[in-house]
């Protein structure tokens, strides 16, 4: 193999964020609280899989994806644990703030595992770090969808969330439009500065926003 193609090889192994599997339960650097912009993802996602998210008169704006365990650099995934898995009524109870019990499943099964909690003790921390985050209303007053700066969805979360700074939060895109806000938390679920594979925002000056129907 030519010495350039290595060089190339070796730059996008160390640019690309890690992803580990089967890694121990509760060995991880901080969270990450990923919360998503339910009327994009029902556009994007949601309806094509028939999702009761998007069923009409749920009425929902920011959703909690997830909290996430989190490395500086990369982050552990479907956890070896011997933490029951939650029941079919544990994760239903989540639905009011996660769109469905189903996603409250599979947020568990990849990634509450890995953070070395019981099922009911993860889910109790997921609605607490929730909770502790203020959601612009702003959003939710939007009459009609609007195209917009990525960084205006960033610059209304820290204004109602003094506590926040530009770099313990990011904005993500997908496809044109803004798919979700996340914010890093330490372990005790106080806001912390990002690390370098979660920081980088997105940079769309027309992305899309969909009002909540």
């Amino acid at each position: 193999m030519r010495p350039w193609i290595v060089q190339i090889l070796l730059i996008l192994a160390l640019s690309a964020p890690l992803r580990a599997e089967g890694e121990r339960a509760g060995d991880f650097d901080y969270y990450l609280l990923a919360l998503s912009w339910s009327p994009n993802w029902c556009d994007l996602t949601g309806r094509a899989r028939d999702s009761e998210q998007c069923d009409p008169g749920r009425d929902l704006g920011w959703v909690l994806h997830g909290l996430w365990p989190q490395d500086e650099r990369g982050y552990p995934s479907y956890c070896s644990t011997r933490a029951r898995d939650p029941s079919r009524r544990m994760t239903g109870e989540m639905a009011d703030i996660m769109g469905t019990g189903g996603a409250a499943w599979y947020q568990w099964k990849k990634h509450g595992r890995c953070s070395g909690l019981e099922a009911a003790d993860y889910f109790r921390t997921a609605r607490r770090a929730y909770d502790a985050v203020t959601r612009p209303p702003v959003f939710r007053a939007l009459e009609q969808d609007v195209t917009l700066p990525a960084r205006v969805v960033e610059e209304a979360f820290l204004e109602v969330n003094p506590a926040l700074a530009a770099d313990m939060l990011t904005v993500t895109c997908r496809d044109g439009a803004i798919q979700e806000v996340r914010i890093c938390l330490t372990r005790e679920l106080e806001p912390r500065r990002c690390g370098a594979d979660v920081i980088r925002d997105c940079t769309a000056q027309n992305a899309r926003f969909g009002a909540i129907d």
